[in-house]
């Protein structure tokens, strides 16, 4: 009786002594996937993330598309000076447009990238976790010794010694199977999670040197334009036909001015009328006036141009252009000549106009205050760099931009 009693006894501990070191708080894990010690963070609203990038991806598509089809039409018309910088600077547009596309799948990427390293530090903590769990079963083993369960279960003393004992046997080795299983499934986890680390990582490296190859190219059309300006400067046959084809771009602008004016309209808000802060606006970039309003003579070929605006070098290149007051968005496009152009409507028939930007950041139709980023500053259709090409007018005659900017 008393050696029955003893068997039991080291049983019941053996049993207890394993039960402890599988159990829940020693570290095992019954179900699929590792969980941290404070539990599995909230995920991330992935569906929500990819439908921005999608959106984001199908906006700058749809501007691909359009940029290819106006250079392939560009492409059908006579050759003259203003057409080829007009398709110089088309072709950048749409480089840049994919450049940005290219950055959006960086991004996303990028996002991806990270998303599965965070997964692997979570599978190998784990996997410590688990390995630590099977350590202190063996510790068990080993410390009680082996036991011999069946003579253990013959010499129960009732059916309800066995009954309960034949539990505890069932949950050991059940346990003892969930846990050898989990593991193997944290370890065919972790070398899936490397293996798609690897082919990310892959990937990444792929699109920025795509990347790369897509800056270079936007680079090389820089020169282009960089080159053909150059020509315009110092060839005086290049220069004056140039001049003839800016007359024409202007009086086309006048034409299309004469459609804008006649197109009325009502701010839906009340404002301050743009004549009454004359001599106070806001200048629409920081920088220096290079080309002043009225009569300009070239230094070399003694030619004389009429300006109908200003033209101001920026400080820094890709700097903010910013309305001049308060209005309404009526034009933003490539215009030859003046590159990307966008004109405001500043009602009672004032209009401010802003020429070689790189990008807008306004679109027709736009509600803009005054002081608010529409574009940013560029060189599309310039012959003198990179500035701003600013006017006003009221109604279709141009007005000394000067005269209506703050005094510096």
């Amino acid at each position: 009786m008393y050696r029955r009693a003893r068997i039991l006894a080291g049983g019941l501990g053996v049993l207890m002594a394993l039960t402890a070191a599988l159990s829940p708080a020693a570290g095992f894990r019954s179900g699929p996937g590792p969980q941290s010690e404070a539990g599995p963070p909230p995920p991330p609203d992935q569906d929500q993330a990819v439908a921005d990038f999608e959106r984001r991806l199908d906006k700058i598509n749809d501007e691909i598309r359009d940029l290819r089809s106006r250079i392939e039409a560009e492409a059908r018309r006579e050759t003259t000076v203003l057409s080829t910088l007009k398709r110089i600077n088309l072709t950048k547009s749409l480089v840049r447009k994919e450049l940005a596309a290219q950055n959006v799948q960086l991004e996303r990427a990028r996002g991806a990238l990270a998303s599965t390293q965070a997964d692997i530090r979570t599978l190998r903590a784990g996997l410590d976790r688990e390995r630590e769990a099977i350590e202190r079963t063996l510790l068990a083993l080993y410390k009680f010794g082996r036991l011999d369960f069946f003579r253990f279960l013959l010499k129960a003393p009732d059916i309800e010694t066995y009954s309960s004992e034949n539990k505890r046997l069932t949950l050991l080795v059940r346990y003892q199977e969930d846990i050898v299983a989990g593991y193997q499934r944290s370890l065919a986890e972790l070398r899936s999670a490397q293996a798609e680390l690897e082919s990310r990582e892959r990937d990444l490296a792929e699109m920025i040197r795509a990347a790369n190859l897509k800056q270079r190219e936007l680079e090389a059309e820089g020169r282009k334009n960089a080159a053909l300006v150059n020509d315009i400067q110092r060839n005086r046959k290049t220069y004056e036909r140039t001049i003839v084809e800016l007359k024409e771009s202007a009086d086309l602008l006048q034409a299309m001015m004469d459609r804008i004016v006649n197109e009325e309209w009502v701010l839906p808000f009340a404002f301050v009328p743009l004549y009454e802060s004359k001599g106070r606006l806001p200048w629409p970039v920081d920088g220096r006036v290079i080309t002043r309003f009225g009569f300009e003579r070239h230094p070399n070929f003694r030619t004389v141009v009429e300006n109908k605006g200003i033209e101001i070098a920026p400080r820094e290149p890709g700097t903010e252009v910013r309305t001049v007051h308060a209005g309404k968005v009526v034009y933003a496009d490539y215009f030859q000549g003046y590159g990307n152009l966008l004109i405001v409507d500043h009602g009672m028939t004032y209009y401010s106009l802003y020429g070689h930007c790189s990008e807008f950041r306004a679109a027709v139709g736009d509600m803009v205050e005054g002081g608010q980023a529409v574009a940013l500053s560029g060189d599309t259709g310039s012959l003198k760099g990179e500035c701003l090409y600013f006017e006003m007018r009221f109604k279709t005659r141009p007005l000394d931009p000067l005269q209506w900017l703050k005094r510096r």
